[in-house]
């Protein structure tokens, strides 16, 4: 019988311990789609987003903001609507909820600087019906962003229910509510379950839908790419959302009105953002008149 000799047996055995342990670090280290079209961004590229914005709503003239006038309504349906059926202690969570379906609100507007950028009009129709570029997904990345909003606005309720089991919430009781012990209760622990929601809803929807728009991607390799730009520039994110909430919040602190403004402002310097933070080769497919 043959014998391996042993110092070759040990041998044998760490070439193909370091052989495993290669792949492991390799595997780990498998780049993610799209990694090298990221683009790191600083602050400073942030304000000039914003001046861009500005550009293109002068630029589009009524066109824009009466675009933004379109969800000025839907936002009074929904406080009318509330206020009918005895539920204005939902409309916190309504407005919070904003944020997180904003961007897929805001498709018309990314279409109207898009149009800009190639030289052609941007119209009011071709705002009102952006989606069609790319129809099934961009209405698919709504829907995800609805029923996202729907689970947070069930999570709100349900702590609501909790903190208030045995209060009638209609007008000047809600306000007392909120005013005592259970109601600073409420209203911390909503905030940081609303702040959770808000993170990952900016992480994977900051750039998806004009991406969406712009090459007809699917809602996967959106996210993907709006994922992997948040985390490449930290800084310039946190302020990028950081203003995305206080000119939201300036709108509807002026009973929605402000979001004629500030909505179209922000919808317009995002589609800016994105052209910083991603870059393309090939030129994109084709758009429709």
């Amino acid at each position: 019988m043959n014998h391996v000799p042993q110092s070759h047996a040990d041998e044998n055995h760490q070439h193909h311990g370091s052989g495993e342990k290669d792949l492991r670090i390799a595997e780990t280290n498998i780049p993610l789609p799209y990694h090298d079209r990221i683009r790191p961004v600083s602050t400073a590229q942030v304000w000039g987003w914003l001046r861009a914005g500005w550009a293109d709503m002068r630029a589009a003239g009524w066109r824009s903001p009466a675009f933004g006038a379109v969800f000025v309504a839907l936002g009074y349906a929904i406080w009318f609507g509330l206020a009918s059926f005895g539920m204005l202690y939902l409309l916190t969570p309504m407005i919070a909820g904003f944020l997180l379906v904003a961007p897929s609100l805001a498709v018309g507007f990314y279409e109207m600087s898009h149009r800009m950028e190639q030289g052609r009009d941007p119209s009011f129709r071709s705002a009102l019906f952006s989606f069609r570029h790319n129809t099934f997904h961009i209405l698919t990345a709504g829907l995800v962003l609805m029923l996202f909003m729907m689970i947070w606005v069930r999570i709100a309720a349900l702590i609501f229910a909790v903190s208030f089991p045995y209060t009638n919430m209609t007008g000047p009781a809600l306000l007392s509510a909120l005013g005592s012990a259970d109601g600073i209760v409420f209203l911390t622990v909503g905030t940081v379950i609303g702040f959770g929601f808000a993170v990952v809803a900016f992480v994977f929807g900051a750039f998806s839908l004009p991406m969406m728009l712009d090459r007809r991607s699917d809602i996967f390799a959106g996210a993907i790419v709006s994922a992997q730009a948040v985390f490449k520039s930290p800084k310039a994110m946190v302020l990028w959302a950081g203003l995305i909430v206080a000119f939201t919040g300036i709108g509807l602190a002026t009973a929605f009105l402000g979001l004629i403004v500030t909505l179209p402002l922000i919808g317009h310097a995002t589609w800016h953002a994105y052209r910083d933070v991603v870059e393309w080769d090939d030129p994109p497919p084709p758009s429709s008149p």
